[in-house]
């Protein structure tokens, strides 16, 4: 990966002062260790007219690979692409935005002892990064970096200049110039929107990194058009860690509106209305009633049966009573959140070997699913159409016959207590159909007699006295409806 930083200068205000700002002396090449290669600095040219700055970054695909455990860290699913045949070398990316900000701190932070005038003043820049990865293409980096004051030349990539009817790849070539920023402005823009165009990180993206873009955004994210779309790539499209981010900024921009101190704004409200308790999630009570069902039938090993992102896996994992735990989903999308949700690509070993997230479709008897104690199906039958609802039924209770399964869907008529759903709409645009209780209890109890189970039926939720519960779960369990009818007619013989 490279890129090059380009000034000019006059004999009194010499082109070579980028030296003392990037703390790299012009007449040496020096070479930096990072955790995936490293890190070249050399001058290609360097008078007191011209002075180039060139940052190189040789991968270590061998070692990208192994620390990524082959899956792509963070989010990045093509770093581990074919293992060591891939593109990371060669196309900047995060990798190249992060040996930046090691390479150049003190320069990235505007610290320079030896020229600190020099520092804070705007430079006559050129910067090019000779193969970018453009997800969003030519316009895109158009949109990204004009608003922040460069020219912006940016030249589309064939996929093959022999075979120019191919089309472009999605790699540009990219030329940035500017005579109105400092370089610390400029090293912060490169920072923070290389991975963005690139669109993955080669590491897992934590709760820190919402502070590092901010840090870096300081001064110009807080106003730019594409703040959103930015803020999303950047934290890897975790929705969490994107609301927190977009959150901060808008605090920070009504802070520069009324020119008062974020802390002045962020303390406005009461603390009595920050002191008011806010009701438990949905989502949160529906995986804790789970967790106390699963709990009392003595399961260890477990089933999540269309995981979706792993949430309920999640929670499983930290109650050790769950010795193995499986997730299967049929999008590889959801699975690949799910594995970024769990980290499993930095759990210790002890950990990972209780966990297991494979693909699979529900419609279809798969033997991986046998011998397990419990199942769980957490708002999942509502997703299929009803025709396809046996299949999913047989691959279940007839042939993977797990001692316990947990079914939770919505209940339809708890919908008239939701103030923003319209009437006539279901909950989720992708739900088959909602049931009402009876609908629910009439399908569990046929196929409990079917395949021998018993079964019950548990709120969760606040159970409304006209309208029943949010989330209707039926608990089967095997052997219970038999042992019950033997039982019956004991009684009657008697």
């Amino acid at each position: 990966m490279f890129l090059t930083i380009t000034t000019t200068g006059t004999p009194e205000r010499p082109a070579t002062d980028l030296g003392f700002l990037l703390h790299k002396h012009p007449e040496k090449a020096q070479a930096f260790s990072t955790s995936y290669g490293k890190a070249h600095v050399l001058y290609p040219e360097a008078d007191d007219r011209r002075c180039t700055a060139a940052l190189l970054l040789e991968v270590d695909a061998v070692a990208l690979v192994r620390k990524g455990k082959g899956k792509g860290r963070g989010g990045a699913p093509d770093a581990a692409l074919a293992q060591y045949v891939n593109d990371r070398p060669y196309a900047a990316s995060s990798l190249l935005a992060v040996a930046l900000s090691a390479v150049f701190s003190s320069a990235m932070k505007g610290v320079c002892n030896a020229r600190p005038e020099r520092a804070a003043q705007p430079l006559p820049l050129r910067i090019e990064v000779p193969a970018l990865p453009a997800r969003g293409g030519p316009e895109l980096v158009r949109n990204l970096f004009e608003p922040l004051g460069w020219t912006v030349t940016v030249e589309p990539v064939a996929l093959d200049a022999e075979f120019p009817e191919w089309g472009d790849s999605r790699y540009v070539r990219l030329v940035l110039e500017s005579e109105a920023l400092t370089l610390a402005e400029a090293l912060r823009h490169l920072y923070v929107l290389l991975p963005v165009l690139d669109d993955a990180k080669h590491y897992w993206v934590a709760s820190d990194e919402v502070d590092k873009l901010l840090r870096a955004g300081e001064g110009w994210l807080p106003e730019h058009p594409e703040q959103k779309l930015i803020t999303s790539r950047y934290l890897a499209r975790r929705w969490s860690l994107t609301r927190e981010a977009m959150e901060r900024l808008e605090l920070v921009r009504l802070a520069e509106a009324d020119d008062s101190e974020v802390e002045d704004i962020d303390n406005a409200v009461e603390a009595e209305t920050e002191a008011e308790e806010k009701p438990t999630p949905l989502a949160v009570q529906r995986r804790d009633a789970i967790i106390a069902a699963l709990g009392a039938s003595g399961a260890a090993r477990v089933l999540d049966l269309g995981c979706g992102q792993g949430q309920l896996v999640q929670a499983l994992l930290r109650d050790p009573r769950f010795t193995e735990i499986v997730g299967i989903d049929v999008s590889i999308r959801a699975l690949t959140i799910a594995s970024r949700r769990l980290k499993l690509d930095r759990m210790g070993e002890r950990q990972a070997s209780r966990v297991k997230l494979f693909q699979g479709s529900l419609a279809y008897t798969d033997n991986r699913l046998k011998g397990y104690d419990a199942a769980v199906l957490s708002e999942v039958i509502e997703h299929l159409d009803l025709p396809r609802l046996p299949a999913l039924e047989y691959a279940v209770f007839g042939s993977a016959r797990p001692r316990t399964v947990l079914v939770t869907t919505p209940n339809v008529e708890y919908n008239v207590r939701w103030e923003s759903l319209p009437a006539g709409h279901v909950r989720h645009g992708d739900h088959r159909f909602e049931w009402t209780r009876e609908e629910f209890r009439t399908w569990a109890q046929a196929v409990a007699e079917r395949h021998g189970y018993g079964v019950e039926f548990v709120p969760v939720g606040l159970d409304d006295p006209e309208v029943g519960p949010p989330t209707q779960m039926a608990i089967f369990e095997m052997g219970t409806a038999v042992q019950k009818t033997v039982n019956e007619k004991e009684a009657k013989a008697a």
